[in-house]
């Protein structure tokens, strides 16, 4: 049996391949990582609601990662067949951020969540 902590890491994952198809250069070396919740100490520049990811810019060597945090946004959906769709979004969010595209470049049918 899957736990639910393996089928979110699976809806990241399926969510970062579909964008790699979709981008013929790629997503270069840009890490992801899922952790249950973010740490308690918020950076200052992040808004005062608990943050649902988290993107480190590369720095030093190292690539850019990019965290989701499982518990936040699960709290966030009210239909758990929303949660693929939300991780998607996020997903393509972040990366976006991180290639310094607009998400649409990354997935055609995305939709800014503040938008709807």
């Amino acid at each position: 049996m899957t736990s639910r902590s393996e089928m979110f890491d699976d809806l990241v994952l399926d969510a970062v391949e579909r964008i790699e198809r979709r981008v013929a250069s790629g997503i270069g070396d840009i890490e992801f990582a899922v952790e249950l919740v973010p740490p308690s100490d918020p950076t200052p520049f992040e808004p005062e609601q608990v943050p649902l990811s988290r993107l480190f810019p590369s720095e030093r060597g190292l690539p850019a990662r990019i965290v989701l945090f499982r518990r936040p946004i699960e709290t966030r959906v009210d239909d758990p067949r929303d949660l693929a769709v939300m991780v998607n979004d996020i997903v393509v969010e972040q990366l976006a951020a991180a290639l310094g595209v607009e998400p649409t470049t990354l997935d055609p049918g995305y939709r800014d969540q503040d938008e709807s």
